[in-house]
This record gives structure tokens, C-alpha cells and sequence, in this order.
């Protein structure tokens, strides 16, 4: 009888201690926990997709609490904002509605296109993305937001808001988390230990992880910035390869100049050496190496973009237009001012003179690759660069 008892009791003792252990782990959670999650009822658009293929690889190695309604504007230094006139209230809700519409049109373009039965992924569901593929959304619990950055599309800078944001990174200076973006050193925003993801949400939450994942994408704002797929291409091509990158070098330069480029002999050890000796890949080589069928076998093309309904489509064409509509939409206007810092230079017209020596078929090859980018965000066909001679 007495050890019956002595069981019975172990087991209480044990229930209590789990059910405590729940409560604490759930609270942790941040998107499934004790207190409520806001309602939200963004308009949806399904298999949505930044779709940057293999250039994600390239490019990749390479977003306080919401203030309630009627709470004073604020900027980052916590000065209050100038009050606006009449006027000045008239265009800004004026741009706010402009905003909102353009919203609406990208996102309904996104699920006309979508719906297309040949759309590239468009039978993939989300939970049959490999957790190593999700490491480009990043999440900020506090705010509930998912941030999908897309390389070269100023992802630096909605970076170093997101560092703000979630406070993860304290400044030497001052010895408390920064809170200016444009103050967060940009050569430290792409550390991934600074950012919670959702490929580290298995080393966090175990078999949960899943399960949360679905639970803040249903709930959380989710939002992403493109740009012209092509001017993206260059710029990443002139950002990786134009000047020595040793990562770069030793994973893509080195097996396109020994595919390419006709080289005889051993190639540098270095991007530094390969550099001072004039060997470096051409753009052309680079096409080649993006069009090659082995390069898809390798497994960079990736389409974990595609699986995410999001809130909001931003352009860089239209960053600071764009980014302020998404800090208001975000609630956090009153926290941050997006970086006013120089922006990437890559401009579309350079596009023809980029592709001049690529031969016409392997441009149209090429518009082939990236054609879903294009169409999904709106950007027209690039007639000069696929006809011109």
C-alpha cells in the first residue's frame, strides 16, 4: 500500500512539474503564448514568391511593444514630431491611400499569377520545406513580424531596422541595444546569430517548431522587398565578383573559371591572388554558370520564397515611399526612421550594355530562368535587353 502511495505521489509531483514546464516553454514561444496575438486580416494572396533562384545563394552569404491608438508620433531619437497642418495631413493620407491601392494591385497580381497551373513550386506546401531553406525569414516576436529578405534589394538596411526592432544587438557606446537603425554597424547586420529565424526554430522549439512556424505565419504582418530581376543579377555579379571575395571566390569563382574559363593550370588559391593576376569570372561565364544544368543538381535553386502569403510587396524603384507605408502598417513609425543611407547603384538602364556580349539565346535562356520573377511582381519584359543585337 505504501508504495502505491509513494508512487502517487511522485506522479503529481511530476504532472505539476510538466505542466509548469509547459507553461513557462509556451510563454517563451512568443507566438503561442499566454497573452493574445493581435488579430490580423491583411488581405491573403496565396504562393506568393521573391523567387530569386540560385541568385539567393550568391547573394545570400553574402526587420518595444506596438504603441495604441492615439499614442504620440515619435521618432527613433524619441523627439516628438513636428505637428502637420491641415494640408500636410491631406497629402499624407493622400499617399497613405495611394499605398494602399498599389498594395492591393501587387498582390492581386501575385495571385492571378500564382493561380496559373504551370507557376514553378505552386504545388509545394510549406511544411515540405527542408528547415535548412528557411534561414531568409526572419522573425521579430515582439512585434510579430516576419521579414523575407531577398540579397541586393536593400536587405542590409531592413536588416539593421529588424536588429532594432528586436533589440539583439547592444551598442559599445552606449552599453543598451541600439535604437536607430542607421546607427547599427551594416557589416555586423548580416551575422545570423543576431537574427531569430526560422531555420533555428528546430534547435529552439524541437518537433514544435513546425507548428509555430504555421501559427506566426498565419498571425504575424509578413512583408518583402524585389527589384527588377535583372538589375538584381548584375548588381550581385558586380557585389560578389567584381572585387576579391574569398567566400565567393573559393564556392562559385573557382568552379566557374575552371568550367569557363578556358584556363590552363592550376587556378590561384585565393580570390586576393586570382585578382592581382587578372583572373576573375566574366559576366558571361556567370550566365553560363546560372543557365547550366548541373549548376540546378547542386541544389541552389531554391523556392522557399514561394510558400509565404505576405502582407506587403515593396519595390526597391519605390524603397523610401514604400518603407514609409510599411513602418505605419507595422505600427512601429513612431520608433525608427528607415536608413537614409546611399543606395545601391545598379541602375536598369545598364542593362544593355551588361548583356551586350551575351548571346540573344542565352538572354532569352536567361529570361526563361527568371521569367516568374518578373511577372509575379510586375516588372515588363525586358524587350531591349532579349531583341537587341
Amino acid at each position: 500500500m505504501g508504495t502505491w502511495r509513494g508512487l502517487h505521489v511522485v506522479f503529481i509531483v511530476g504532472s505539476l512539474f510538466v505542466i509548469l514546464l509547459i507553461i513557462a516553454y509556451w510563454d517563451d514561444v512568443g507566438g503561442f503564448n499566454l497573452y493574445p496575438l493581435r488579430d490580423r486580416k491583411h488581405e491573403r494572396c496565396p504562393q506568393t514568391a521573391a523567387a530569386p533562384t540560385l541568385l539567393a545563394s550568391f547573394a545570400g552569404i553574402s526587420s518595444t511593444t506596438w504603441a495604441p491608438a492615439g499614442t504620440t508620433n515619435k521618432s527613433a531619437e524619441g523627439r516628438d514630431r513636428p505637428q502637420l497642418g491641415s494640408e500636410d495631413k491631406e497629402s499624407d493620407e493622400s499617399r497613405d491611400l495611394a499605398g494602399s491601392r498599389e498594395q492591393m494591385a501587387r498582390k492581386r497580381r501575385i495571385v492571378d499569377v500564382c493561380s496559373g497551373k504551370d507557376f514553378p513550386g505552386r504545388t509545394r506546401a510549406f511544411e515540405q520545406i527542408p528547415n535548412r531553406e528557411l534561414d531568409h525569414l526572419i522573425v521579430d516576436d515582439t512585434h510579430q513580424i516576419i521579414y523575407c529578405y531577398v540579397p541586393k534589394v536593400a536587405c542590409t538596411n531592413w536588416k539593421r531596422v529588424m536588429v532594432v526592432l528586436s533589440q539583439s544587438l547592444v551598442s559599445p557606446v552606449s552599453g543598451k541595444p541600439y535604437t536607430d537603425p542607421e546607427s547599427v554597424p551594416p557589416d555586423l547586420v548580416h551575422n545570423s546569430s543576431l537574427h531569430l529565424t526560422f531555420a533555428k526554430f528546430w534547435r529552439h522549439y524541437g518537433s514544435l517548431s513546425r507548428h509555430l512556424m504555421a501559427l506566426k505565419l498565419q498571425h504575424y504582418t509578413k512583408f518583402l522587398f524585389v527589384r527588377d530581376p535583372f538589375v538584381r543579377l548584375i548588381s550581385a555579379f558586380r557585389n560578389k565578383f567584381g572585387r576579391p571575395n574569398e567566400d565567393f571566390y573559393r564556392q562559385f569563382g573557382s568552379v566557374i573559371l575552371r568550367r569557363y574559363g578556358n584556363l590552363s593550370g592550376s587556378l590561384p588559391e585565393t580570390a586576393a591572388e586570382a585578382f592581382a593576376s587578372g583572373i576573375k569570372p566574366t559576366f558571361q561565364q556567370f550566365v553560363s554558370y546560372l543557365l547550366d544544368a548541373e549548376t540546378e543538381k547542386e541544389s541552389f535553386f531554391n523556392e522557399h520564397w514561394r510558400q509565404v502569403k505576405y502582407d506587403f510587396i515593396g519595390r526597391l524603384e519605390t524603397l523610401e515611399t514604400d518603407a514609409d507605408h510599411l513602418l505605419k502598417l507595422l505600427q512601429v513609425d513612431h520608433l525608427l526612421r528607415f536608413p537614409s543611407g546611399a543606395r545601391n547603384r545598379t541602375a536598369a538602364s545598364w542593362e544593355r550594355d551588361w548583356f551586350a556580349q551575351i548571346p540573344v539565346s542565352m538572354r532569352t535562356e536567361l529570361y526563361k530562368l527568371y521569367q516568374p520573377d518578373f511577372e509575379l511582381f510586375g516588372y515588363p519584359e525586358p524587350d531591349g535587353v532579349l531583341h537587341h543585337q
